[in-house]
């Protein structure tokens, strides 16, 4: 998802799986960071902060990564 460019998607999709982890409140909670923030956060609109958005992926059991791009010699 990150590879087309498309946060929109991500948020989403992060908004999506925290149903899974107990619904969007209790992600909250363990992110520590206020409910309301939390949809704000992971809707088509939301524009997290690093540390926001890192919260939430750990209070998911996730984390995001950084790879290279690798790049074909042809």
């Amino acid at each position: 998802m990150l590879e087309d460019g498309d946060e929109t998607d991500l948020m989403l999709v992060l908004r999506s799986i925290s149903k899974a982890f107990n619904g969007m409140q209790e992600v909250a909670r363990q992110a520590e960071v206020n409910a309301r923030t939390l949809y704000r956060t992971l809707s088509e609109q939301g524009n997290p902060k690093l540390k926001t958005l890192s919260a939430i992926l750990k209070a998911m059991g996730m984390r995001l990564a950084v790879q290279p791009i690798r790049h074909s010699h042809a």
